[in-house]
């Protein structure tokens, strides 16, 4: 078994892969070939907006957005505490200082209440200017948009949406990657929609925000790659990656959200009396970049792995540390009083297996282990 597999996956569709990746290496058009440019067409209609720019990764996804709006030194940038390095440490980059908000104890997501709290605490300390918030869709599910654009509205922020893991989720049928005034997401291979290296996309609405991220990731050009008209990076999705992804996103669209969507309720059915499960509200669809549940305390949480770990089911913890406790950002100064889901969660949590290929037989006997070990604990 496999925390996500993409062998599984890939014996599915390796016909149409293979002929992907023949028709590059035939053209030897390796790179900004013709798929790039078919492939950001496909993830902006997809999603719902004028513009998606590919790049090498979501981590520079997230920097040339930054680097667009010229985040700077002096300035703060709103973020979660609870989710991966990047989110933070892209702002880190800028010079400007991240400033880590808790996150909702139902949905694991940015606390829009905690967020507004920050924001007015920011202001009146005065040391650094509110620019910007990135709200991340944890785990596949979008975060809640109506009321973080709202705050960003009522104090003049720009939201940039950090939707690494949350490719395919959306709102009232408005897609993950939609939101703010500019979003960002990542094909590293195990994401809902992965290629197989690294990879990631800019997507938005703002034209004059595109042709500038356009250039930064090209060494910051001009007319061509040898006009550079400013400072930039270089940042781009390989013409083989382009190629799989195409591929994936044909299966992504026909079956694969529906699939996880499917295994979560499977999930959920034999877990629910005994874990906390994953709560999608009636309007929200997540995509399941992880399958995440909570237990009672960090003492069952890890009892629960060591007991999956035994028996050879693959788990993994998502995140153990938060940003605020990074040493990394040792020099940001957070209140670790005002973070107490973050924290809590960190101790909690536990995510099992998840990927469309999963079978209902795997999740069943994945379910019992779970149930019965924590049957047998209460007995002890």
């Amino acid at each position: 078994m496999e925390f996500r597999d993409l062998k599984r996956q890939y014996n599915k569709i390796e016909n149409q892969i293979n002929s992907a990746i023949k028709n590059v290496l035939i053209n030897t058009d390796f790179i900004s070939g013709s798929q790039v440019k078919l492939l950001e067409n496909r993830l902006a209609d997809y999603v719902g907006v004028k513009h998606c720019i590919t790049c090498a990764n979501g981590t520079d996804a997230l920097s040339l957005v930054l680097m667009a709006w010229d985040i700077k030194s002096g300035e703060a940038i709103f973020v979660p505490s609870f989710t991966f390095f990047a989110t933070a440490e892209v702002v880190s980059l800028r010079g400007a200082t991240p400033v880590f908000v808790d996150v909702d104890h139902k949905t694991f997501n940015m606390d829009y209440l905690d967020l507004e709290r920050k924001i007015v605490r920011t202001q009146k300390e005065g040391k650094i200017i509110p620019k910007a918030i990135i709200p991340v869709d944890l785990f596949g599910l979008p975060a809640n948009y109506m009321e973080i654009e709202r705050i960003a509205k009522k104090y003049n922020l720009k939201i940039l949406e950090d939707g690494a893991q949350g490719f395919g989720g959306s709102i009232n049928g408005k897609k993950a990657c939609s939101f703010g005034d500019a979003s960002t997401t990542s094909f590293f291979p195990a994401k809902p929609l992965g290629c197989y290296g690294d990879g990631g996309a800019i997507f938005t609405n703002d034209d004059s925000l595109a042709k500038l991220i356009r250039s930064l990731a090209v060494h910051g050009k001009g007319y061509d790659k040898y006009d550079n008209v400013r400072i930039g990076i270089n940042s781009r999705l390989d013409t083989l990656q382009a190629a799989i992804l195409d591929v994936k996103l044909d299966v992504f669209i026909e079956h694969e959200l529906e699939s996880v969507n499917k295994i979560s309720l499977l999930y959920n059915k034999y877990l629910a009396d005994y874990v906390v499960t994953p709560e999608i509200s009636h309007n929200y669809v997540s995509s399941f970049a992880q399958y995440t549940i909570k237990l009672k305390s960090k003492y069952e949480r890890d009892f629960i792995q060591k007991m999956l770990d035994e028996e050879g089911v693959p788990n993994m913890i998502y995140y153990k540390k938060p940003l605020h406790k990074q040493l990394a950002f040792a020099d940001v100064n957070s209140d670790d009083n005002t973070l107490k889901v973050t924290n809590e969660l960190a101790d909690t949590v536990l995510s099992l297996p998840m990927h469309p290929y999963l079978s209902e037989s795997e999740v069943i006997d994945i379910c019992k282990l779970i149930t019965k070990n924590l049957e047998r604990k209460k007995s002890l």
